[in-house]
């Protein structure tokens, strides 16, 4: 399962990936409520823990602009605001659940089970189709004009993220940040070995897409006209 946390106070966040890293997620984190629509642009989300009170963008406007654009991903809204008021305007606003602060790590775990026991026809559909590829988010199968191939878990994330920012430079901080998470201690040298991975799934299904290298800064995903 791989999750989007908003939350503003880093320290808290870096405790929850922690435990969230540990129970075997994969956590992105954001901070910002206005950042939140690009997090999700560039990722298929199977949870958002998201916190009530944010700067520049509250959760509930958050919230808002999620169902607005017809996202079904569930989501745990976190808020110090405990009044049933407030409780009954997050959940009428699309939140699937409701955790008020102070709260047990030991509850939250519990709560992001169920909501991954939702049925799957509720779910996104995970199926990227970009160009002349579809990427399959259920299997991990790359298929392309000519042939299909298996993915590792690792590489599907990474292709996700390239396919859904096709043509725009992705600093390799931030490449490592969304596929190994803020706080994971990866070498720089590991996802220069992915893109090379990466490069001959694309060759391998006939692709015409291909991974630019631009030095010192990322890289992009884009159509090879040669």
């Amino acid at each position: 399962m791989r999750i989007l946390l908003i939350e503003d106070d880093e320290k808290l966040c870096e405790s929850l990936v922690f435990y969230l890293n540990g129970e075997g997620y994969a956590t992105d984190t954001c901070h910002d409520g206005l950042d939140t629509l690009s997090f999700i642009k560039q990722c298929d989300y199977d949870l958002i823990i998201l916190d009530r009170m944010l700067p520049s963008l509250d959760g509930l406007n958050v919230l808002r602009q999620i169902r607005s654009k017809e996202i079904t991903t569930p989501v745990l809204m976190l808020t110090a605001l405990s009044d049933i008021d407030n409780k009954v305007e997050g959940l009428d606003a699309g939140a699937d659940d409701y955790l008020g602060k102070p709260f047990a790590t030991q509850e939250l775990l519990a709560r992001i089970r169920a909501l991954g026991r939702r049925p799957a026809q509720l779910k996104n559909i995970k199926q990227l189709t970009v160009s002349d590829v579809t990427l399959d988010l259920n299997t991990f199968i790359l298929t392309g004009p000519s042939h299909n191939c298996s993915l590792s878990k690792r590489e599907a994330a990474l292709l996700e993220i390239f396919l859904n920012n096709m043509n725009t430079l992705l600093p390799r901080h931030t490449i490592l940040s969304r596929v190994w998470g803020p706080y994971s201690p990866v070498e720089d040298g590991n996802l220069d070995n992915y893109i090379h991975f990466l490069r001959r799934r694309l060759k391998t299904v006939g692709s015409t897409l291909k991974i630019s290298t631009t030095r010192g800064v990322g890289y992009t995903l884009e159509v090879s006209h040669a």
